[in-house]
């Protein structure tokens, strides 16, 4: 596996992503990473196939992907930007980050199979353990979801 410290290189894979964010099937919804500006932004990708689990019910005969789990990715790829620009300054890592709050969520249109999801991600704040996202889903060059993410560091009390 590669290591994720100086160099850095693009795009950074599935595996690689594993090593960085406790989530796993079927709660890893991104794919790759590829493009960063460290403490500042990303953009991760996550390719929707009629395989994910949730299109069984979420709804049989029209499979659409939900809302939360949108945000969910969108969360993953800030969780991403935090744990990848510490590497790169040298450190381990942040601590592990919880989604605390998500603020003025949009749907503009469905996520379906086949979609590929360009998720965008820009640090607006980080404040002690606290940090602040400015978050939007592109499909095909249209944006089809958006949210401001809170996201709050894991206390170990």
């Amino acid at each position: 596996m590669s290591d994720l410290t100086v160099p850095f290189h693009l795009p950074v894979n599935v595996e690689q992503i594993q090593q960085l964010l406790p989530h796993r099937y079927p709660f890893l919804l991104v794919d790759r990473v590829i493009e960063l500006v460290p403490d500042k932004s990303a953009v991760a990708i996550k390719n929707v196939t009629i395989n994910e689990p949730f299109f069984q019910g979420h709804f049989p005969g029209h499979p659409v992907m939900p809302g939360v789990l949108i945000v969910e990715a969108m969360a993953q790829a800030a969780g991403l930007l935090t744990q990848i620009s510490s590497r790169l300054k040298g450190t381990t890592g942040s601590p592990l980050f919880y989604l605390a709050k998500v603020d003025n969520a949009r749907f503009n249109a469905p996520v379906v199979p086949g979609d590929q999801l360009r998720l965008e991600v820009e640090l607006k704040r980080l404040l002690r353990s606290m940090g602040l996202f400015e978050a939007r889903t592109i499909v095909n060059g249209k944006e089809v979801a958006s949210c401001e993410l809170m996201c709050a560091a894991r206390s170990d009390k």
